[in-house]
């Protein structure tokens, strides 16, 4: 089973970068998609091919969106705010369809509309496994306001985007233990995918020196990453399967020629429960041979989990 997580950075604009060339020629079984940043009405006709699209869109015109692309219908689909756009291949509608009602955990209703979640049941088949995936993108955050300057790369806010971001690690954190321990109670395993927004390790970004006291590599952000992994409950795959290499990175700025220089950093994950990742036997990031090739700003983060 080869399953992608995929920042595409506006879906429009990713098509005409290379998007559907890249989907057809790494033909993924389950791709999970992040800032989508397209009305239903405005998605390309046939950008997704033959999968079923479960969409996320939020309610914040041009931002986020998160969607999951499944080889076969979801046998369920969750989401905060309550309904989502599911369209088999081939349709082209923009109702959406009510998600089953869930609890959300204290919190997180700021957030809800967002379009920044989505999870979607796939029963099993043959020697693969029942799994619920999850798409997921964090808040990016800022400075608390004690490390913030006059004339820095964004003009300082007293904190509120940091503590935005705090308030939604806290809440997240719990909302993902329900949905693993939902998945386990249902005989499903769990994977989470998406853009983080956090570098866990020194491992996890080239300039970490420099970038100490830099949103997405904070102490208080790692610490609540190391809160949300272990042997017993969410495993990093990738970093499972590349233990002592720095990166892969899988974001890097369109500024500075951070790309030619790969000083990226890691933030697009799958996290998974202990058995499912012990099934990756590859794991990467789809860096792309140079700059003018990228299709967003991310590369994509590929596994292939063996059958059991």
């Amino acid at each position: 089973m080869r399953v992608a997580t995929f920042n595409v950075n506006g879906i429009r604009a990713a098509q005409r970068r290379g998007f559907q060339a890249w989907l057809a020629e790494r033909d993924p079984d389950v791709v999970a998609l992040q800032e989508v940043r397209c009305s239903p009405d405005k998605l390309p006709t046939g950008v997704f091919g033959e999968y079923h699209l479960t969409y996320e869109p939020g309610q914040l015109a041009g931002r986020n969106g998160v969607a999951v692309l499944t080889r076969r219908r979801p046998a369920a689909v969750r989401t905060w705010d309550g309904e989502v756009l599911m369209r088999a291949p081939g349709e082209e509608h923009t109702h959406r369809e009510p998600s089953p009602p869930g609890t959300m955990a204290r919190g997180l209703s700021p957030f809800a509309s967002e379009g920044r979640y989505v999870e979607v049941d796939i029963d099993g088949t043959g020697d693969q496994p029942a799994v619920t995936i999850a798409s997921l993108y964090l808040p990016k955050g800022g400075l608390p306001a004690h490390l913030q300057k006059p004339g820095g790369r964004e003009e300082p806010d007293g904190g509120a985007k940091y503590e935005r971001k705090m308030g939604f690690l806290a809440s997240f954190a719990r909302q993902l233990d329900r949905s693993r321990k939902a998945a386990k109670a249902a005989g499903r395993e769990f994977l989470l995918l998406g853009d983080l927004n956090v570098a866990h390790t020194r491992q996890d970004l080239t300039n970490w020196r420099g970038n100490a006291k830099s949103e997405g590599f904070l102490p208080e952000e790692r610490e609540w990453f190391s809160s949300i992994t272990s042997p017993r409950t969410l495993v990093d795959v990738v970093r499972r399967v590349h233990p002592d290499a720095d990166g892969p990175m899988s974001w890097w700025s369109w500024m500075g020629g951070a790309f030619d220089r790969d000083t990226g950093w890691r933030i697009d994950y799958h996290l998974a429960t202990p058995s499912l990742a012990k099934r990756a036997v590859t794991a990467g990031t789809d860096r792309p041979a140079s700059a003018d090739a990228r299709v967003s700003d991310h590369a994509a983060v590929v596994v292939d989990y063996a059958d059991a």
